[in-house]
Protein backbone atom coordinates (compact mmCIF):
# COMPACT_ATOMS: atom_id res chain seq x y z
CA UNK A 1 0.00 0.00 0.00
CA UNK A 2 1.27 3.46 -1.45
CA UNK A 3 2.09 6.05 1.34
CA UNK A 4 -0.98 8.23 -0.18
CA UNK A 5 -2.83 5.37 0.06
CA UNK A 6 -1.92 5.02 4.14
CA UNK A 7 -2.53 8.47 4.90
CA UNK A 8 -6.33 8.77 2.91
CA UNK A 9 -7.42 5.82 4.99
CA UNK A 10 -6.12 7.17 8.08
CA UNK A 11 -7.84 10.60 7.50
CA UNK A 12 -10.85 9.34 7.04
CA UNK A 13 -10.61 6.87 9.63
CA UNK A 14 -9.59 9.54 12.44
CA UNK A 15 -6.69 7.05 13.42
CA UNK A 16 -4.85 8.57 16.22
CA UNK A 17 -1.14 8.91 15.76
CA UNK A 18 -2.33 11.74 13.22
CA UNK A 19 -2.33 14.10 16.65
CA UNK A 20 1.10 13.46 16.38
CA UNK A 21 1.79 15.49 13.11
CA UNK A 22 -0.62 18.22 14.60
CA UNK A 23 2.20 20.76 15.02
CA UNK A 24 2.91 20.32 11.02
CA UNK A 25 -0.41 21.22 10.04
CA UNK A 26 -0.01 24.25 11.92
CA UNK A 27 2.85 25.77 10.43
CA UNK A 28 0.76 24.46 7.12
CA UNK A 29 -1.90 26.55 8.32
CA UNK A 30 0.23 29.64 9.28
CA UNK A 31 2.07 29.26 5.27
CA UNK A 32 -1.05 28.81 3.55
CA UNK A 33 -2.89 32.05 5.02
CA UNK A 34 0.26 34.27 4.45
CA UNK A 35 0.22 33.14 0.91
CA UNK A 36 -3.21 33.22 0.17
CA UNK A 37 -2.93 37.27 1.92
CA UNK A 38 0.28 37.60 -0.45
CA UNK A 39 -1.60 36.54 -4.01
CA UNK A 40 -4.48 38.46 -3.02
CA UNK A 41 -2.40 41.44 -2.55
CA UNK A 42 -0.79 41.06 -5.45
CA UNK A 43 -3.76 40.24 -7.87
CA UNK A 44 -6.29 42.87 -6.66
CA UNK A 45 -6.44 45.43 -9.23
CA UNK A 46 -6.78 41.81 -12.20
CA UNK A 47 -10.46 42.24 -13.30
CA UNK A 48 -11.70 40.10 -16.31
CA UNK A 49 -14.28 41.31 -18.85
CA UNK A 50 -16.47 37.93 -17.62
CA UNK A 51 -17.27 36.57 -14.46
CA UNK A 52 -15.24 33.78 -13.53
CA UNK A 53 -16.97 30.19 -11.41
CA UNK A 54 -14.36 28.54 -9.14
CA UNK A 55 -15.52 25.00 -8.75
CA UNK A 56 -13.12 23.61 -6.61
CA UNK A 57 -12.83 21.40 -3.09
CA UNK A 58 -10.84 21.90 0.08
CA UNK A 59 -9.32 18.24 0.33
CA UNK A 60 -8.09 16.00 -1.32
CA UNK A 61 -9.18 13.66 -3.44
CA UNK A 62 -12.19 13.35 -5.85
CA UNK A 63 -15.86 14.94 -5.04
CA UNK A 64 -17.21 15.10 -8.70
CA UNK A 65 -15.70 18.64 -9.50
CA UNK A 66 -15.55 17.56 -13.26
CA UNK A 67 -18.92 16.47 -13.42
CA UNK A 68 -20.49 19.21 -11.84
CA UNK A 69 -18.99 21.31 -14.16
CA UNK A 70 -20.04 19.82 -17.24
CA UNK A 71 -23.51 19.73 -15.40
CA UNK A 72 -23.51 23.45 -14.97
CA UNK A 73 -22.17 24.38 -18.05
CA UNK A 74 -24.69 22.90 -19.54
CA UNK A 75 -27.36 24.43 -17.61
CA UNK A 76 -26.21 27.77 -18.31
CA UNK A 77 -25.84 27.31 -21.75
CA UNK A 78 -29.63 26.17 -21.81
CA UNK A 79 -30.63 29.38 -20.03
CA UNK A 80 -28.73 31.57 -22.94
CA UNK A 81 -25.08 32.05 -21.24
CA UNK A 82 -21.97 30.75 -23.33
CA UNK A 83 -19.46 29.06 -21.21
CA UNK A 84 -16.34 28.68 -21.41
CA UNK A 85 -14.49 26.31 -19.41
CA UNK A 86 -10.13 26.78 -18.11
CA UNK A 87 -8.52 23.70 -16.50
CA UNK A 88 -4.70 23.20 -14.74
CA UNK A 89 -4.91 19.64 -17.31
CA UNK A 90 -3.37 17.92 -14.67
CA UNK A 91 -1.86 14.72 -16.26
CA UNK A 92 -1.56 16.62 -19.85
CA UNK A 93 1.64 18.05 -20.84
CA UNK A 94 2.19 20.18 -24.14
CA UNK A 95 5.17 22.21 -25.78
CA UNK A 96 2.24 25.32 -26.11
CA UNK A 97 0.13 26.78 -23.80
CA UNK A 98 -1.99 27.99 -23.05
CA UNK A 99 -3.61 24.87 -25.14
CA UNK A 100 -7.45 24.98 -26.67
CA UNK A 101 -8.76 21.17 -26.14
CA UNK A 102 -10.88 20.14 -28.73
CA UNK A 103 -12.52 16.56 -29.32
CA UNK A 104 -9.37 15.24 -31.03
CA UNK A 105 -6.63 16.37 -28.61
CA UNK A 106 -4.40 13.68 -26.83
CA UNK A 107 -4.90 13.03 -23.48
CA UNK A 108 -1.26 12.94 -23.53
CA UNK A 109 -1.16 16.94 -23.97
CA UNK A 110 -4.30 17.97 -21.98
CA UNK A 111 -5.15 15.55 -19.39
CA UNK A 112 -8.49 13.07 -19.03
CA UNK A 113 -10.29 15.71 -17.43
CA UNK A 114 -10.32 18.51 -20.36
CA UNK A 115 -10.77 15.82 -23.15
CA UNK A 116 -13.98 14.39 -21.48
CA UNK A 117 -15.39 18.02 -20.90
CA UNK A 118 -14.61 19.00 -24.57
CA UNK A 119 -16.04 16.13 -25.40
CA UNK A 120 -19.21 16.33 -23.67
CA UNK A 121 -20.16 19.68 -24.02
CA UNK A 122 -19.97 22.45 -26.71
CA UNK A 123 -18.12 24.79 -24.73
CA UNK A 124 -14.46 26.18 -25.22
CA UNK A 125 -11.54 24.50 -22.98
CA UNK A 126 -8.59 26.12 -22.35
CA UNK A 127 -5.84 24.49 -20.14
CA UNK A 128 -2.41 26.17 -18.93
CA UNK A 129 -0.72 25.36 -15.34
CA UNK A 130 -1.61 29.14 -14.91
CA UNK A 131 -5.02 29.28 -14.87
CA UNK A 132 -5.20 33.34 -15.37
CA UNK A 133 -3.36 32.60 -18.41
CA UNK A 134 -6.13 30.26 -19.42
CA UNK A 135 -9.22 32.38 -18.42
CA UNK A 136 -7.03 35.42 -20.58
CA UNK A 137 -6.57 33.22 -23.67
CA UNK A 138 -10.25 31.90 -23.36
CA UNK A 139 -11.93 35.51 -23.05
CA UNK A 140 -9.43 36.95 -26.23
CA UNK A 141 -10.10 34.15 -28.37
CA UNK A 142 -13.88 32.81 -27.83
CA UNK A 143 -17.32 34.55 -27.28
CA UNK A 144 -17.86 33.46 -23.49
CA UNK A 145 -19.66 35.77 -20.98
CA UNK A 146 -18.80 33.01 -18.29
CA UNK A 147 -15.52 31.30 -17.33
CA UNK A 148 -15.79 28.22 -15.08
CA UNK A 149 -13.03 26.99 -14.07
CA UNK A 150 -12.79 22.98 -13.09
CA UNK A 151 -10.73 23.11 -9.39
CA UNK A 152 -8.66 26.15 -8.61
CA UNK A 153 -10.17 27.00 -5.20
CA UNK A 154 -6.76 27.44 -4.02
CA UNK A 155 -4.97 29.22 -6.67
CA UNK A 156 -5.24 32.34 -5.73
CA UNK A 157 -3.45 33.91 -9.11
CA UNK A 158 -6.66 33.79 -10.74
CA UNK A 159 -9.02 36.18 -9.61
CA UNK A 160 -12.76 34.76 -9.54
CA UNK A 161 -16.19 36.47 -8.39
CA UNK A 162 -18.06 32.46 -7.57
CA UNK A 163 -16.58 30.36 -5.97
CA UNK A 164 -18.58 26.99 -5.59
CA UNK A 165 -16.71 24.10 -2.92
CA UNK A 166 -17.87 20.62 -4.17
CA UNK A 167 -17.77 17.74 -1.02
CA UNK A 168 -18.41 14.29 -0.99
CA UNK A 169 -21.60 13.44 0.98
CA UNK A 170 -20.60 10.53 2.59
CA UNK A 171 -16.73 11.02 3.13
CA UNK A 172 -17.22 14.82 4.11
CA UNK A 173 -13.57 16.13 5.18
CA UNK A 174 -12.44 13.05 7.27
CA UNK A 175 -11.08 13.97 10.65
CA UNK A 176 -11.41 17.47 9.55
CA UNK A 177 -7.99 18.65 9.76
CA UNK A 178 -5.72 20.07 7.50
CA UNK A 179 -2.27 18.80 5.32
CA UNK A 180 -0.49 16.54 6.83
CA UNK A 181 -2.69 16.14 10.08
CA UNK A 182 -5.84 15.70 7.65
CA UNK A 183 -6.87 15.94 3.85
CA UNK A 184 -8.10 19.39 3.53
CA UNK A 185 -6.18 21.79 1.90
CA UNK A 186 -7.61 24.90 4.13
CA UNK A 187 -8.83 24.86 7.17
CA UNK A 188 -12.98 24.25 6.96
CA UNK A 189 -13.68 27.80 8.01
CA UNK A 190 -12.80 28.83 4.47
CA UNK A 191 -16.24 27.59 4.26
CA UNK A 192 -18.16 30.83 4.89
CA UNK A 193 -16.75 32.43 2.34
CA UNK A 194 -17.83 30.79 -0.30
CA UNK A 195 -21.03 31.51 -2.17
CA UNK A 196 -22.34 27.96 -2.40
CA UNK A 197 -21.36 24.65 -1.25
CA UNK A 198 -22.45 21.77 -3.54
CA UNK A 199 -22.58 17.82 -1.83
CA UNK A 200 -22.10 15.19 -4.29
CA UNK A 201 -24.71 12.39 -2.60
CA UNK A 202 -24.55 9.76 -5.50
CA UNK A 203 -23.52 7.03 -2.39
CA UNK A 204 -25.80 9.07 0.50
CA UNK A 205 -26.24 12.50 1.79
CA UNK A 206 -24.39 12.69 5.62
CA UNK A 207 -21.94 15.01 5.30
CA UNK A 208 -23.37 18.53 7.81
CA UNK A 209 -21.89 21.47 8.10
CA UNK A 210 -23.64 25.15 10.14
CA UNK A 211 -21.63 27.49 7.35
CA UNK A 212 -24.19 27.96 4.46
CA UNK A 213 -27.20 25.94 2.97
CA UNK A 214 -25.93 22.78 1.37
CA UNK A 215 -26.92 22.33 -2.48
CA UNK A 216 -26.56 18.48 -3.52
CA UNK A 217 -26.28 17.08 -6.86
CA UNK A 218 -25.87 13.04 -7.89
CA UNK A 219 -24.22 11.52 -10.83
CA UNK A 220 -26.70 9.18 -12.45
CA UNK A 221 -26.48 5.80 -14.61
CA UNK A 222 -27.37 7.46 -18.62
CA UNK A 223 -26.06 4.16 -20.77
CA UNK A 224 -23.95 1.52 -21.07
CA UNK A 225 -21.39 2.27 -24.41
CA UNK A 226 -19.14 -0.40 -25.47
CA UNK A 227 -15.81 -0.06 -25.64
CA UNK A 228 -15.21 -1.61 -28.96
CA UNK A 229 -18.25 -1.31 -31.19
CA UNK A 230 -19.47 1.79 -29.76
CA UNK A 231 -23.16 0.10 -29.66
CA UNK A 232 -25.10 1.95 -26.75
CA UNK A 233 -27.17 -0.23 -24.52
CA UNK A 234 -29.67 1.52 -22.17
CA UNK A 235 -29.98 1.19 -18.25
CA UNK A 236 -31.21 -2.20 -17.39
CA UNK A 237 -30.55 -3.83 -21.08
CA UNK A 238 -27.50 -5.72 -19.33
CA UNK A 239 -29.50 -7.04 -16.07
CA UNK A 240 -28.89 -10.61 -17.67
CA UNK A 241 -25.30 -9.64 -16.51
CA UNK A 242 -24.60 -10.42 -12.65
CA UNK A 243 -21.17 -9.85 -11.98
CA UNK A 244 -18.65 -7.55 -13.39
CA UNK A 245 -14.89 -6.35 -12.95
CA UNK A 246 -14.85 -2.60 -12.30
CA UNK A 247 -11.48 -1.25 -13.53
CA UNK A 248 -11.19 2.47 -12.07
CA UNK A 249 -8.53 4.88 -11.85
CA UNK A 250 -10.42 7.76 -10.07
CA UNK A 251 -10.40 10.02 -7.30
CA UNK A 252 -13.18 8.00 -5.39
CA UNK A 253 -13.34 4.11 -7.20
CA UNK A 254 -15.74 3.08 -4.39
CA UNK A 255 -18.49 5.44 -5.49
CA UNK A 256 -18.35 3.70 -9.44
CA UNK A 257 -18.62 0.34 -7.39
CA UNK A 258 -21.62 1.75 -5.39
CA UNK A 259 -23.17 2.55 -8.67
CA UNK A 260 -22.75 -0.67 -10.32
CA UNK A 261 -23.97 -2.32 -7.04
CA UNK A 262 -27.30 0.17 -7.35
CA UNK A 263 -27.90 -1.36 -10.63
CA UNK A 264 -28.08 -4.97 -9.40
CA UNK A 265 -24.26 -6.00 -10.81
CA UNK A 266 -21.80 -7.94 -7.86
CA UNK A 267 -18.93 -6.05 -8.55
CA UNK A 268 -15.25 -7.53 -8.57
CA UNK A 269 -13.43 -3.90 -8.42
CA UNK A 270 -9.94 -3.00 -9.30
CA UNK A 271 -9.29 0.52 -8.16
CA UNK A 272 -5.96 2.53 -9.35
CA UNK A 273 -4.30 5.70 -8.67
CA UNK A 274 -6.20 8.89 -9.63
CA UNK A 275 -5.62 9.42 -13.95
CA UNK A 276 -3.42 6.41 -14.52
CA UNK A 277 -3.57 5.63 -17.90
CA UNK A 278 -4.75 2.21 -18.24
CA UNK A 279 -3.64 -0.60 -20.66
CA UNK A 280 -4.49 -4.23 -21.69
CA UNK A 281 -2.76 -5.53 -18.64
CA UNK A 282 -5.21 -3.78 -16.38
CA UNK A 283 -8.56 -4.89 -18.19
CA UNK A 284 -7.37 -8.54 -18.75
CA UNK A 285 -8.93 -11.02 -16.73
CA UNK A 286 -8.46 -15.20 -16.95
CA UNK A 287 -12.26 -15.32 -16.50
CA UNK A 288 -15.16 -14.82 -19.38
CA UNK A 289 -16.38 -12.05 -17.00
CA UNK A 290 -17.77 -8.08 -18.54
CA UNK A 291 -15.72 -5.42 -17.66
CA UNK A 292 -17.03 -1.64 -16.87
CA UNK A 293 -15.15 1.28 -17.11
CA UNK A 294 -15.74 5.02 -16.26
CA UNK A 295 -16.27 7.65 -19.31
CA UNK A 296 -12.99 9.38 -17.73
CA UNK A 297 -10.78 6.14 -18.09
CA UNK A 298 -12.30 5.21 -21.29
CA UNK A 299 -11.06 8.61 -22.94
CA UNK A 300 -7.05 7.23 -22.59
CA UNK A 301 -7.71 3.88 -23.65
CA UNK A 302 -6.11 2.92 -26.81
CA UNK A 303 -8.44 1.02 -29.47
CA UNK A 304 -9.28 -2.30 -28.31
CA UNK A 305 -10.88 -5.59 -29.56
CA UNK A 306 -12.33 -7.17 -26.64
CA UNK A 307 -16.11 -6.81 -27.09
CA UNK A 308 -16.60 -7.59 -23.24
CA UNK A 309 -15.32 -3.71 -21.98
CA UNK A 310 -18.16 -1.51 -21.39
CA UNK A 311 -18.69 2.46 -20.17
CA UNK A 312 -20.72 3.60 -18.17
CA UNK A 313 -21.95 7.11 -19.20
CA UNK A 314 -23.23 8.89 -16.61
CA UNK A 315 -24.74 12.30 -16.24
CA UNK A 316 -25.05 15.13 -13.63
CA UNK A 317 -28.20 15.61 -11.91
CA UNK A 318 -28.98 18.91 -9.90
CA UNK A 319 -31.43 18.29 -7.25
CA UNK A 320 -31.43 22.18 -5.51
CA UNK A 321 -32.04 25.76 -7.29
CA UNK A 322 -28.06 25.75 -7.32
CA UNK A 323 -28.43 27.15 -11.15
CA UNK A 324 -31.35 29.90 -10.79
CA UNK A 325 -29.38 30.97 -7.05
CA UNK A 326 -26.26 31.11 -9.55
CA UNK A 327 -27.71 32.82 -12.51
CA UNK A 328 -28.90 35.15 -10.26
CA UNK A 329 -24.92 35.94 -8.96
CA UNK A 330 -23.90 35.87 -12.28
CA UNK A 331 -26.18 38.55 -13.62
CA UNK A 332 -25.28 40.31 -10.78
CA UNK A 333 -21.45 40.04 -11.66
CA UNK A 334 -21.67 41.04 -14.98
CA UNK A 335 -23.40 44.38 -14.17
CA UNK A 336 -20.43 45.19 -11.59
CA UNK A 337 -17.61 44.54 -14.25
CA UNK A 338 -19.66 46.75 -16.31
CA UNK A 339 -19.85 50.09 -13.84
CA UNK A 340 -16.16 48.93 -12.95
CA UNK A 341 -15.87 49.31 -16.85
CA UNK A 342 -17.39 52.45 -16.95
CA UNK A 343 -15.34 53.88 -14.04
CA UNK A 344 -12.18 52.85 -15.48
Amino acid sequence: MSLENVLTSAWYQSSWWLKLMSPLSLLYRFVILIRRQYLNLLHKNIRYRSPVVVVGNLNIGGTGKTPLVMGLASELFRRGFNPGIVSRGYGGRSKLYPLTVTSDTPHEHCGDEPLLIARSTSCPVVVDPDRSEAVKYLLKNFNCDVVLSDDGLQHYGMPRDIEIVVVDGVRGFGNRCCLPTGPLREPETRLAEVDFIVTNVTQGDVFKTSFKKLDKFSLAPKSFRNLSTGETKQIGELSNIKKVHAVAAIGTPERFEATLNSLGFEVVLHAFEDHRVLGPEELSFEDDLEIIVTSKDAIKLPPMKNRKIWVLDVVTEIKTDLVDRLEAKLISANQNLELHSSES
